[in-house]
């Protein structure tokens, strides 16, 4: 299983986490661990170890050029969340396929049916959280992109990087970046949406990309049945969405005993 992430010396422990969920929870045996960065990591050795001690394989994919400078950035969302837009121009020629995560998220059960799923004539696959919310018209306004079936979330994403070396111009990204600026609300995310959206398959996102914020929300959207115990059974990625965070120490949602003992656990290694 080929893993992407893009990080910087902020969250690395993070990765950490998500990468011993991810180990403890998936039937993969081998896995290699492409981590993209501005420059080299602090932490890179202690990373290294990490992942040898797991059985996987770390990959730093350090990026030189400056071609994303001029991207809306906040402190919120740095210059590296655009490198996954572009990440087949880093990634080894030899890779088909890879998957994306954020590092706010916990794998609670198995990953190896997402990573096997026939995308058929897709670039990529992703969730969308509109279900939750009234926004997917107004993103489709926003962003201009009325082809596209739904908004669909960036953290995780499945990519065939054949298709995708094949249609994505960095050109028409730089492009459209400039073209929309400031209406850029999720920039990476805004961008995918509204140039790819039509070339992405929708995955469940309470099995794939479940938003740990909106628990009365999808209890309420499934008449009761998505209780704790069937996210417990069913749920594969529990994401992190929003400016809480569950490593946090005021982070007192409903899984934030779940997300500190894995925390625990992989510090512990």
């Amino acid at each position: 299983m080929n893993l992407l992430f893009a990080i910087d010396d902020n969250v690395t422990q993070q990765l950490m986490t998500t990468l011993y969920s991810i180990k403890q929870n998936s039937t993969i045996d081998k896995y290699s661990v492409y981590v993209i960065q501005d420059k080299k990591l602090r932490e890179t050795d202690r990373i290294k170890q990490f992942c040898q001690k797991l059985g996987m394989h770390y990959h730093p994919v350090i990026i030189k050029d400056d071609q994303f400078d001029q991207a809306p950035t906040t402190d919120r969302y740095p210059k590296t969340i655009y490198y996954r837009l572009l990440a087949y121009k880093y990634l080894p020629k030899n890779i088909k396929k890879i998957l994306y995560l954020d590092i706010d998220i916990l794998v609670i059960n198995d990953l190896k049916p997402l990573y096997n799923l026939d995308l058929k004539d897709y670039w990529y696959a992703a969730a969308s959280h509109v279900s939750l919310d009234v926004t997917d018209n107004l993103n489709k306004l926003r962003l201009g992109n009325y082809e596209t079936e739904s908004y669909y979330n960036s953290g995780i994403m499945l990519m065939d990087l054949v298709a995708i070396r094949k249609n994505v111009k960095a050109q028409d990204i730089f492009d459209y970046i400039n073209k929309k600026g400031r209406t850029l609300l999720l920039p990476d995310q805004d961008v995918l949406n509204g140039l790819y959206g039509q070339n992405i398959m929708m995955i469940p996102d309470e099995i794939y990309n479940y938003d740990a914020r909106m628990n009365p929300l999808y209890f309420a959207k499934s008449n009761g049945e998505w209780d704790i115990d069937w996210v417990i059974d069913h749920t594969v990625i529990l994401h992190f969405c929003g400016r809480d965070k569950p490593w946090k120490p005021d982070y007192k949602e409903r899984y934030s005993g779940l997300y500190k003992h894995y925390q625990h656990k992989a510090e512990s290694i």
